[in-house]
C-alpha cells in the first residue's frame, strides 16, 4: 500500500489512486487484445517518426519555441550547440505493454480509431521515441536519465525478486537488461528500489551499465552516501571543447518508514534540500556546464507521513531553495508536469530552473533542450526548452521486446497457474463502500496466519483482528478456477505480514482516521457512490485519500456514519456482542507498510510488534488457497461493518 505504488504504492495522499484501464476499447480490437502473448506480441502503433511529427516534434531544435514563447535561435554556429537530455520515471517494472493482472495488453493505440484514448505502457515504447530523438538530434548530443522506482510494480518485478530471484539464479534483471540496451546514462534510486532488500538492490545496481545515484541515502549514523551521489557525463564535440553535464541523484526520505525492515540500522535517507545544498556546489566546482538533478520526489511540498521526516515531495522546493541547478527531472507522484521556477516569463529561460515529471510506466518522456554558446573559453546556457512526449502511440522497439520476451513469457505462465476453485464470483467493485467477501478473504488469510504463528505465546489468548484495504476496484475472483494472476490482481502490492497489539481505544482512533476517506453526506442527501469516496483531507487542501488508505477491519463490528464529521463517524464498535472496552488488547494483523507508519494512521507505528516473519501477503494468500483447494465465501465472509447515514444503513 502506500504512497506511490505497491508495497502499497508509495503515493502521497495527493497522488492519484493506482490506475486501472477504464478506457473504451474498440470492438475490432477486443479479440486481438485477448489473444495470448505467444500469438500476438507487442509491436503495435505507428512509427516513432510519424508519432513525433504528429505531436509537433521537429528534428531541428531551432523550429521549437523558447520558454518565453519567442522563436528559438535558428541554426547553430561553430560556437553554439544544442544538447538534449531525455528523462523517464516510475517505470515500475513495466518492460512491455502488458497487464499481467488482466492477461492482456493495456488499452492500446488503434490507428483505425485515432480519437480513442491510449494508455499503452512500457520501456519498449520509450525506446522507440528515444531512438527517433537520437536520430534527429545526433546520438552524441543526447543523454538519458531516470528518476527512480524502476524494479518493482508488476508481477514481472516481483517474479525476478522472489520466485526466481536474480540474487540466486544469476540471471540479469529484465529492467537492467532493457535499460542497458536503451543506453541510460544515469538512474536515480526511487523508494521502491528498497522493497526487496539491500542485497537485491546491490545485485541490480551491479547489473546496470548506467550510474545508479542516491546522494541522500547514507550509511546509518553517518553522512557518507551508501550509493554514488552524482556523476558527470562528457559530451565530446569534434574540434571543440567538450560539454560536461553533471547529474545529482536523490531518493525519497519515506524509505525509512516504508521499508524500515530493510534499511533500519543500515541506511538512512537525509533531507533532499539539505543534501542538494551540500552536493551542488561540489559538482559545480568540477566545472560542469549543465547541472541537473534527478530526484524521486513530487513537487507538491507535502508529505504523507507527517512532520517527523524531511519533506517527501520537495522537487519544487529544491528549485526554489538551492541555487546552481539548471533542470530537475523528478517522479513519485505519477503525474505529467512541465514547469519552471521562477514561473515568470519575463525572466529568460536560461536563468530559470526547468522541471518535468513524465507520468509513469513509460507513458511519457521528458525532454530538456539546452542551447549552449561558447563564451570566453567556456560553454554557457543561452536558452532552455522543455517538452513532454507521449510514448503511447508509437510502435514498440522490437529489440527491447526480444530482450525480455523469455522472462516475460515465464511470468505470464506463472501468473496464469490455477491455485484453487472458487464456489462463486467475488468482486471488489463495491469494496470501497460495502463489506465484500473478496477483502474478507485477505483478512481470513492474515488472521489464520498470525494465529498459527503466535500459538503458545503470551499473546495467543488475545482476540485477533485484521485490516485490509481496497487496493484495486478491478479485483475479481471468477467462479471456478482462481489463478495466481487473480490473487495478484487483488493484492497488487509487495507487502509483508506483521502483527502488533492495539487497545480498543486505539482501534477506535484508527478507524476514525480511516473513515476520513468518505465525503460527508448530511442526512436527507442522497448518497452517490461516485462522489462518496476519496475525500479531500485535510479540509481546505488539495490532497485526497486514495482507496489504498481506506483500511477495513475484520474481527470487530462497527458502523461508519457518513453524515457525521471526520473524527465522529465510528459507531457501535463491538466485539463478540459487547461494546469494545477501551482498555481491551487486540492483536492486529497488518501489512508492513501500514505498521511502519505509511499513511500516517495513529498508534500503529509505535505499537508493540509480536510477529514479523517477512511473509509476503500475496504469497501467503496463494499458499492458503493452494492448500485449501476451494475458496468458499461461506467459510469466511462476515458482514461486520457497514455505512450508515444518521444511523440508518445506506446499502
Amino acid at each position: 500500500m502506500g504512497e506511490h505504488t505497491p508495497h502499497e504504492p508509495h503515493r502521497h495522499d495527493s497522488a492519484p489512486e493506482p490506475r486501472w484501464c477504464s478506457c473504451a476499447i474498440p470492438d475490432e480490437a477486443l479479440e486481438e487484445r485477448r489473444s495470448s502473448v505467444s500469438r500476438r506480441g507487442f509491436i503495435t502503433g505507428v512509427s516513432a517518426a510519424s508519432a513525433l511529427a504528429a505531436a509537433g516534434w521537429v528534428a531541428n531544435p531551432g523550429a521549437a519555441q523558447a520558454a518565453d514563447g519567442s522563436p528559438a535561435k535558428p541554426g547553430m554556429s561553430d560556437k553554439s550547440v544544442t544538447i538534449t537530455v531525455m528523462g523517464t520515471s516510475d517505470i515500475h517494472s513495466h518492460a512491455l505493454n502488458w497487464d499481467y493482472y488482466k492477461d492482456a495488453v493495456y488499452n492500446d493505440f488503434n490507428p483505425k480509431f485515432p480519437d480513442t484514448p491510449s494508455n499503452a505502457v512500457g520501456l519498449a515504447r520509450v525506446s522507440s521515441v528515444v531512438n527517433q530523438i537520437r536520430a534527429d538530434r545526433g546520438r552524441d548530443r543526447t543523454l538519458l536519465f531516470d528518476a527512480g522506482d524502476t524494479i518493482q510494480g508488476t508481477p514481472l518485478g516481483f517474479y525476478y525478486a522472489t520466485v526466481e530471484p536474480i540474487t540466486t539464479t544469476g540471471a540479469i534483471h529484465p529492467m537492467a537488461a532493457q535499460m542497458n540496451a536503451i543506453g541510460y546514462d544515469a538512474v536515480a534510486l526511487g523508494n521502491h528500489e528498497f522493497n526487496y532488500g539491500l542485497e537485491f538492490l546491490d545485485k541490480w545496481i551491479s547489473q546496470m551499465d548506467a550510474d545508479v545515484l542516491g546522494a541522500n541515502a547514507v550509511r546509518a549514523g553517518t553522512t557518507v552516501p551508501a550509493y554514488k551521489p552524482y556523476t558527470i557525463k562528457t559530451i565530446k564535440l569534434q574540434g571543440r571543447q567538450p560539454i560536461r553535464v553533471g547529474v545529482l541523484g536523490m531518493t525519497n526520505p519515506g524509505v525509512v518508514i516504508w521499508d524500515k525492515a530493510n534499511v533500519s540500522g543500515k541506511v538512512e535517507v537525509l533531507d533532499i534540500i539539505e543534501t542538494a545544498k551540500r552536493w551542488v556546489p561540489i559538482i559545480r566546482r568540477e566545472g560542469v556546464d549543465i547541472l541537473m538533478v534527478s530526484v524521486h520526489s513530487g513537487d507538491s511540498g507535502t508529505s504523507s507521513y507527517g512532520n517527523d521526516l524531511p519533506n517527501e515531495n520537495a522537487a519544487l522546493l529544491l528549485a526554489q531553495q538551492v541555487p546552481g541547478i539548471d533542470a530537475i527531472l523528478y517522479g513519485h507522484a505519477h503525474v505529467e508536469r512541465k514547469r519552471w521556477w521562477p514561473d515568470d516569463l519575463s525572466i529568460p529561460a536560461a536563468q530559470r530552473v526547468a522541471m518535468s515529471e513524465p507520468v509513469c510506466w513509460g507513458e511519457r518522456l521528458s525532454i530538456f533542450d539546452f542551447d549552449l554558446e561558447f563564451v570566453h573559453g567556456r560553454w554557457v546556457i543561452a536558452d532552455k526548452r522543455i517538452n513532454v512526449m507521449n510514448t503511447n502511440t508509437v510502435a514498440d522497439d522490437p529489440a527491447l521486446v526480444s530482450i525480455v520476451q523469455a522472462q516475460h513469457d515465464a511470468v505470464v505462465a506463472y501468473v496464469n497457474k490455477p491455485v484453487a476453485t472458487s464456489t462463486e464470483a467475488m468482486s471488489a467493485a463495491a469494496a470501497c463502500w460495502t463489506d465484500t467477501a473478496i477483502l474478507d478473504y485477505i483478512n481470513k488469510v492474515q488472521t489464520d496466519t498470525v494465529a498459527k504463528a503466535i500459538a503458545g505465546t503470551p499473546e495467543a489468548s488475545l482476540p485477533i483482528v485484521s485490516i485490509a484495504a481496497p487496493f484495486s476496484r478491478a479485483a475479481l475472483f471468477p467462479a471456478g478456477q482462481v489463478t495466481i494472476r487473480d490473487i495478484a490482481g487483488l493484492y497488487i502490492y509487495d507487502n509483508t505480514l506483521m502483527a502488533s497489539v492495539l487497545t480498543g481505544a486505539e482501534i477506535k482512533d484508527y478507524l476514525e482516521y480511516s473513515a476520513k476517506y468518505y465525503n460527508q453526506v448530511p442526512v436527507g442527501t442522497a448518497v452517490d457512490t461516485s462522489k462518496l469516496t476519496n475525500a479531500v483531507w485535510p479540509v481546505g487542501s488539495t490532497s485526497t485519500v486514495p482507496d489504498y488508505n481506506y483500511d477495513q477491519f475484520s474481527g470487530v463490528v462497527y458502523d461508519v456514519d457518513v453524515a457525521q464529521p471526520v473524527g465522529s463517524r465510528i459507531l457501535n464498535l463491538s466485539w463478540q456482542g459487547a461494546p469494545v472496552d477501551p482498555n481491551q488488547k487486540f492483536v492486529v494483523a497488518i501489512n508492513n507498510y501500514r505498521q511502519s507508519g505509511g499513511g500516517g494512521f495513529p498508534h500503529i507505528a509505535t505499537a508493540p510488534v509480536i510477529y514479523n516473519a517477512q511473509v509476503a501477503i500475496r504469497e501467503a494468500i496463494v499458499a492458503y488457497a493452494t492448500a485449501a483447494g476451494v475458496i468458499d465465501p461461506k467459510d469466511f465472509h462476515v458482514v461486520n461493518w457497514r455505512l450508515v447515514q444518521g444511523g440508518v444503513p445506506v446499502f
